[in-house]
């Protein structure tokens, strides 16, 4: 495929890309992660050996200004459409990378625009030694 040939379906590729990108719903950064473990009740079932103890107890942890803040969820729905919303960030990373892949394939296979104005057109004099003998 000549250089000609490449850059109308390296263009149609981005514009796939771009629609898709248009598309995407609500997004969130973050990760989510389990806990669980015993609580300070010595009376409680999860003090019982062999008991797996309180848990999982789902979060969401992100950051904001360099700091983590960690976010509970009060029911399983706000679990999946967080789940649903990272979901949905991870694919904008990933359409992003190809996006700029495309873009960076494209900016090498466009030929070179002659823009230069006159003056940048004429090339500089190289200054020649004077000859010290008088």
């Amino acid at each position: 495929m000549s250089i000609s040939e490449a850059i109308p379906a390296l263009e149609a590729q981005r514009a796939a890309i771009q629609q898709q990108i248009c598309q995407l719903g609500d997004m969130r950064a973050g990760s989510i992660t389990t806990t669980g473990g015993r609580c300070g009740n010595s009376r409680c079932h999860c003090h019982q050996k062999d008991d797996p103890g309180h848990g999982p107890f789902y979060r969401l942890t992100h950051k904001v200004k360099g700091k983590t803040v960690t976010e509970t969820f009060a029911t399983p729905a706000a679990l999946r459409k967080a789940q649903n919303e990272i979901a949905e960030f991870h694919r904008f990373r990933e359409l992003s990378r190809q996006l700029l892949e495309i873009n960076q394939r494209l900016c090498r296979a466009r030929p070179m625009e002659d823009t230069l104005t006159p003056e940048e057109k004429k090339r500089p004099r190289r200054s020649r030694p004077r000859s010290l003998a008088k």
